[in-house]
Order: C-alpha cells, then structure tokens, then sequence
C-alpha cells in the first residue's frame, strides 16, 4: 500500500504561516462543546463494493476499509456511511435486503464489522449505516412467507391488492401507480390471484408500515446495530415509506421518463403525512441510545420547506440530518440558483443543520454535471468551497475528492446496474458513477489483486489517484483537505452565521461566515467563464474591517485587499480570505494559490 508523501501530510506552507498568525484570533471558540457530533460533520459515503478489496476477489469489503482508515482519518472525515452490508441477493446490489441482522459473506463477517467499528473509533470515526426501511428482498424469509399463503402470519407485511378486472376477465393493477425502476409497480403473483406492490424492482416489495408489527421488526432490526455501536442510520428511499390507504390512481403529467413510463405526480406514493408519525417514533427510540446517534434521511423534496418538515419543523423531532439534494440535483453553476439556496437553507429550516449534497452514488458525478469540458477542476474547486463554507454538515462521495469521473457505460453488454439494463439506451443507469475507488497508479489502481474487478476501473487512474494527487500540493484532493481543516479549525466556517454579500451579482457568489465573537471568513465564487471585478461593502453588511488576506485561492494566487480595494477574479475562480478587524503589523506572507 502506498505511503503518503511527508510533505502532504502539511497544510501548504502560505496557508500554514497565516494560520499561525491569525489562529489566536480566529480559532477561538471553533469547538463548541455543547453541539451534537454531527452537527459540523464531513460524512464520507463509502460505496463498499467499489471501495477496497481486501481477498482478491473483485468485490470491496470491511477489511478493506479497515486498510483506508487511516486515509479517511487525514482527510478529515467525522463519519463513514456505509451502504447496505446485509445478506442480499444483490439484484440492486445491496438495497435488497434478506436478513436485516447478518452482514453479507461477500464483505465479511460480524467479526470484521466490530473490529470495523472499534478501529474508526479510535481514529475519531464513526460508523453510519445504510438501512432500507421501504422494501425488503424477495428473498427474505417474510416475503416467502407472506407470498405463501393469504392468510400466513407475514402476509400484512407487505402491500397487497385484489386488483380489478377487465371485460374479458383479464387481471390488472388496482392503479397506475409505477415503479421507478420500470413498468408497473404491481406485479402479479397466480398463486395468491393478488398484487403485491414495489417502489422499484420486483424483487423489492415494499413494506406495509400501517401493521404495527412491520414497525416492531424494523426497528428492533435498527436496535441490533445500534448495540453494536454504530452511530446511526442514513434511511434509504425514507420519503416512501407509506403509501395511500385508498391506492387512488396518481395524477399523469405531460411526457414520459428515461425508462418510457408517463411521468406521475407522485402525491399518493411519496412523503405522506403519516410517514412523519414513524419518524417521530423513531426519533424517539433512537434518541434513548447513548453517544449521540444519528438520523440521515435520503430526502429528494421540491424545495427548502418540503425540507423542513423533514427536521420535523420547529419541534425538530424527526430526522437530525435530512439530505439536502436541491443542489445536487442542479446541472450547471448558476450564481443566483445558489444564493438562493443558501439563503433559504439559512431562514426556513427553524435553524435546523443542513446537510449538503452534491455527489453520491445514484447520481453523475458533479465533476461531469458541473463542468464545461475546460474548467472541470476549477469547477470542481468551487464545488468544493461550497461544500465546506456553507453552514452546513456535509456529505463526501468517494472518489469526488480526487474528481473521480463518471464512467458510462458505452455497450449495453457492458451494464451491471438492472436499470441500465431494461433501460438502454435512454437510461444507461448508474454504474458510471460507482467504479471503484482510485488509490494508486499500479493494476487496478490499487483496489484490488483481481484483474476482473465487479466494473472496470476508469481509464484515467494512472493520473487521478489518491497517491499521485497527496504528492502534488495543488490537487483537488489536498484543495478538499485544507478547506476540511480550515472548517474543523475556525469557529467562522464551522458555525458561523451566513451573511449574503452582493445580492445581485448574476455571475459571482460572495457570502460572509461571522463567528459569535466577531471573526469574518469571505467566500467568493465566480461562476462564469468570464473575468468579474467586484467590490466587496462591508460595511453596509455590518462588518467591520481594515484588511482581507487572502487563504486559498484558485486558478492563481489572489493578493490580500485593503478595504475598498476591488477584488477581481479570473472565469471560474474560487476564493477565501480572512476580515483583519484591527490593526496589526505587517507581515509578508505566502499564500496557497492552486493552479490547474
């Protein structure tokens, strides 16, 4: 395994000296004893399969994030969500779950996770697990049951319809509800003569939270985990917990969708009112658990106040950490899309913690939905700003520290993701953005032993590795590992309050982050392919200053300013500087200034 080179393993020597200088000033009250452990968290989601391969046989595994561990632990990461590591027949590789309280034979054994768990521990790392919540596997022992027979005891486990029948006596679906992996979402099962229903393949029928009992079994499932030390639980497809009673038809709007299905209003399927009366009660339950365990909730919602009920709204009592996708979901940078999000994810979620999201795996890589096919990694720096000077806790893909690429398939034959597969062309599915994690410049880049690895490494990864970008002090992965460092540090961008500079700027994003005592960070993104000058007023935004120096800086180095000084900046330039409030004696510094 390679080493980390010595002089990576150092803040750039400008950036050092400033802080140095400035670190009795602005690091004050940086950790705030009375906040939760997630609250300014960096969660890093490790897609096993694609994350380390430890046995030689083509598949990551535990043992194999135990080897990475201490990479995680330099780049700065609070916690590792795992995704799913159950017993699955792995038709959706994982999210079809056949024993909720195992872990599959293909990543290990109970024995691994608990030396898993005790070994991030020590390195300040805590353990969040995947847990499917809305469906289980065909192939778990409650579906065979309830598949059996109507009137076995597990039947009611599961969403089940007598459907209706046409004149010619044919059976159909009780509605036109459809599964977003393709086709009907009810499928027929002659045996029983009824439909069951699923949210996504057929072999992942959806659980039927109105018995209280499926209640009682899921969460004593959750309860087995968290007596074995994890931190909490990223829910999975939670918005869809509970579907509507009466199984109206949803409501058909203009077109279709990648897979050919018409596109639905998905009023009667997704975040209904009773959905938050589980999550109550899971809250509750979760909250008797000592340490601080946590709830993250994968929430694709229209907008910031749909969010905000998530948090449970001014009570706060569901969700710690629903994901904000508003963002990730956006396909291009637009300087006033973002000020507005960031503005609403500061005023209207009851001062709740938000949790941004640009990368993970269902989605193309932000690398390539972000960028121009010019300015990829200058883009990819403002992503990174964004990421970690927001007031947010936030979530890191692996591999999108290094700009990782998603890999698309080109052949059909090629595809491993099922929702390629029915899907090809229009819908290529998702394993582009799920290649394995790129370590080293040796075969297989350092994943694993095997040449036939589950998907095929990405063809740039002699380049873009782990090993080359820690030697190289202007790469995007040690961009990420100052700014992580810089957030952990400086009581400013780890909870400071959001302040909006230039409101009306179509072209440049600049936002103030003011700690409890004073201290000012400034943020500055120029979101256009075209040089922006601006002038930063202060002062009309209650902040005092003398002098702005300068911290990190891309493409080139950007000088300190005197107040009043304009500030410009070159296409796609992302910039953080320091408010010096007072007066002090000059220093001559060199700054971080990262080049492409």
């Amino acid at each position: 395994m390679p080493k980390t080179p010595k002089h990576s393993n150092l803040l750039a020597r400008g950036l050092r000296r400033a802080w140095l200088r400035l670190a009795p000033r602005l690091a004050a009250g940086a950790a705030n004893g009375d906040d939760p452990w997630w609250k300014h968290s960096v969660i890093y989601e490790i897609y096993i399969r694609s994350f380390q391969d430890s046995n030689g046989d083509g598949v990551g595994d535990l043992c194999g994030i135990v080897q990475r561990l201490d990479y995680l632990e330099s780049l700065g990461v609070d916690a590792i969500w795992l995704t799913p590591l159950y017993p699955s027949p792995q038709v959706d590789f994982g999210y079809d779950i056949s024993d909720y309280c195992a872990i599959d034979p293909r990543f290990g054994t109970l024995e691994d996770f608990g030396r898993l768990v005790r070994e991030a521990a020590r390195r300040g790392i805590r353990v969040v697990l995947d847990m499917v919540l809305n469906h289980t596997s065909d192939q778990h022992p409650w579906f065979l049951e309830a598949a059996a027979s109507r009137t076995s005891a597990r039947h009611d486990f599961y969403l089940w319809s007598d459907g209706r029948t046409d004149a010619s006596g044919k059976r159909l679906p009780p509605n036109n509800w459809t599964s977003l992996f393709g086709g009907s979402a009810w499928e027929y099962v002659p045996a029983l003569d009824q439909f069951y229903y699923h949210r996504y393949y057929r072999q992942q029928p959806d659980l039927n939270w109105r018995n209280p009992q499926v209640e009682r079994a899921m969460f004593g499932a959750m309860q087995f985990w968290l007596e074995r030390g994890v931190a909490g639980f990223r829910l999975d497809a939670i918005t869809s917990l509970i579907e509507d009673a009466q199984l109206r038809d949803e409501p058909v709007l203009p077109g279709t969708d990648s897979l050919g299905d018409p596109n639905l209003d998905h009023i009667y399927t997704d975040n209904l009112p009773e959905t938050h009366r589980v999550i109550r009660r899971l809250r509750a339950m979760v909250d008797t658990y000592p340490g601080t365990r946590v709830l993250i909730g994968e929430t694709y919602l229209p907008n910031t106040a749909a969010l905000d009920a998530w948090y449970g709204g001014a009570r706060h009592n569901e969700l710690h950490l629903p994901m904000d996708t508003l963002l990730g979901l956006v396909d291009r940078l637009d300087a006033c899309t973002f000020r507005r999000h960031l503005m609403e994810a500061a005023t209207a979620i009851h001062d709740s913690q938000p949790l941004l999201v640009f990368d993970n795996h269902d989605r193309v890589r932000s690398w390539d939905r972000f960028g121009d096919g010019t300015h990829n990694l200058e883009i990819a720096r403002i992503v990174a700003i964004l990421l970690f000077s927001s007031r947010a806790a936030a979530l890191v893909y692996q591999g999108q520290e290094l700009g990782q690429r998603t890999a698309t398939p080109t052949r059909r034959e090629d595809v491993r993701d099922p929702m390629g597969i029915s899907g090809w062309p229009r819908e290529k599915g998702r394993d582009g953005e799920r290649t394995p994690m790129q370590w080293d410049a040796s075969p297989q880049a350092g994943f694993s032993s095997n040449p036939e690895t589950w998907l095929p490494v990405s063809a740039d990864y002699r380049s873009v590795n782990v090993h080359s970008e820690l030697g190289n002090p202007r790469s995007l992965l040690n961009w990420y590992r100052h700014l992580i460092a810089m957030r952990s540090s400086y009581a400013a961008l780890r909870d400071g309050r959001l302040v909006i500079l230039d409101r009306d700027n179509a072209s440049v994003l600049t936002y103030a982050r003011v700690s409890a005592d004073g201290n000012v960070m400034l943020v500055s993104l120029n979101m256009s392919a075209a040089t922006q000058t601006i002038n930063l007023d202060l002062a009309a935004a209650g902040i005092a200053a003398r002098r702005i120096i300068s911290l990190l800086s891309s493409p080139h180095e950007i000088p300190d300013l005197e107040v009043g000084e304009a500030l410009t900046l070159p296409p796609y330039a992302a910039w953080l500087g320091v408010v010096l409030a007072h007066r002090a004696r000059r220093h001559t510094q060199r700054r971080t200034a990262t080049r492409s």
